[in-house]
């Protein structure tokens, strides 16, 4: 087990949690109330950290030997999640998906896996565009819960500082179930987990930082400091600067830390990021999320790999097949074909081992009810029966059975290890 000095990074000499305040910030909304946001913050301040630093430690380790090839990454859940009342079946029924995902995948490959949920933060989505069109309305967009209303009226849309307290709370009550979950008899996320951690590790994408910022502690116990609203937070597509505020804020922090990798991204600009995240190369410090489409994934992938291993950062590469693959359909509803997504997790596979890397995990966009939100699959679901259950409060989510199928692929994939 990796000690505690070799799990938690060194903060930039002059980093503090809010020093991301004089770089950019993209995707961050205009908060009408600046006066109600600093109470908001605030508050926030105050409240009980939502997951607890050694759990962040615990989470460090187990990447940690996914970085070396000995444990794999299965990280799932909703695209954006709601505020509607969290339900102790609902809960179950999401973190018993990732599990039994997560089996599928560790009895094809023979070593743990460390299963991820997209939830118990996943409140806040980026945008292409700061209006949209509904029906004859142009609108302020729907930014998720955390910052304003989808009903489509202008007052609905207007970015609620309010709501920041609402999702630490949401947040509180989600983990609490899943806390509850493991004490009933699901199993923990992972071999050597401490005791009352929750049934999976939680992860969202740490957008906005007036959210983030109160809620990061320093351990009494062991010194470190952690953000303590997810196990894993990630920086999206959309805020990756190298010397934006986003990457700035994560730099500090303890936390294993997800980055967004695109077709776009230059080899070049990775090592930027690659040092200013992980300048102690720490494995399992970096969660690299590949989300190249299925069509540029093999040509695109490799030089990533190769100069991320050449600068000598033990990173974890996982496979997002879902993001790179979405279009919309003839009835105007955004979906992906299950095809597709196996193609790019075939050639996710295929890069990262040419490039002499070692695959380290697959980031899905799935929910455990039978929605008809992407096509393909056994169930055989078309571009036709998409309005039947189209439920996703933003992207398309693969249902429990078109996610079996994939958990299968993956691991057909793991099996044929080189």
């Amino acid at each position: 087990m990796l000690p505690v000095s070799l799990l938690a990074p060194v903060a930039p000499p002059d980093w503090t949690p809010s020093d991301w305040r004089r770089r950019v910030a993209a995707q961050q909304p205009d908060w009408p109330d600046l006066a109600a946001l600093r109470r908001v913050r605030a508050r926030l301040a105050g409240t009980a950290p939502l997951v607890r630093p050694h759990e962040i430690l615990d989470l460090r380790r187990a990447l940690s030997a996914a970085a070396h090839g000995e444990a794999f990454v299965v990280q799932l859940g909703d695209c954006a999640e709601t505020f509607d009342t969290p339900t102790f079946a609902g809960i179950a029924a999401r973190a018993g998906l990732l599990h039994t995902t997560a089996r599928t995948v560790s009895q094809a490959l023979g070593h743990p896996v460390i299963p991820i949920g997209r939830i118990a933060g996943q409140y806040a989505k980026p945008r292409s565009s700061p209006t949209e069109q509904v029906g004859d309305l142009v609108l302020p967009s729907f930014r998720g819960h955390l910052v304003n209303d989808p009903a489509p009226t202008p007052a609905a849309r207007v970015p609620d500082a309010m709501r920041l307290l609402e999702g630490q709370a949401h947040a509180r009550d989600v983990l609490a179930l899943l806390r509850e979950l493991a004490q009933s008899g699901m199993p923990l996320p992972g071999p050597g987990t401490s005791a009352g951690a929750p049934a999976v590790w939680t992860s969202h994408e740490a957008l906005l930082l007036d959210y983030e910022e109160p809620l990061v502690r320093r351990d009494p116990v062991s010194g470190v400091v952690c953000l303590t609203s997810t196990h894993l937070p990630w920086i999206g597509a959309r805020t990756c600067e190298p010397d934006g505020a986003h990457v700035r804020f994560l730099s500090g922090v303890a936390n294993p830390v997800g980055l967004k990798v695109g077709p776009g991204t230059d080899p070049a600009r990775l090592a930027r990021l690659c040092a200013r995240l992980d300048p102690d190369r720490q494995p399992g410090r970096l969660v690299l999320i590949s989300r190249m489409g299925a069509a540029r994934v093999r040509a695109a992938l490799p030089p990533l790999v190769e100069r991320v291993a050449a600068l000598g950062h033990p990173v974890v590469w996982v496979c997002d097949p879902v993001h790179g693959n979405t279009y919309t359909s003839g009835s105007g509803h955004k979906t992906r074909h299950v095809d597709t997504v196996g193609a790019e997790i075939s050639g996710f596979f295929a890069a990262v081992r040419a490039a002499g890397g070692s695959p380290g995990g697959i980031h899905l966009e799935a929910a455990p009810e039978d929605v008809t939100e992407c096509v393909g699959g056994v169930a055989g679901v078309t571009e036709q029966d998409l309005p039947l259950r189209y439920e996703t409060a933003c992207d398309p989510r693969l249902n429990a059975s078109q996610t079996a199928e994939l958990a299968a692929l993956t691991a057909r994939l793991c099996a044929d290890r080189p």
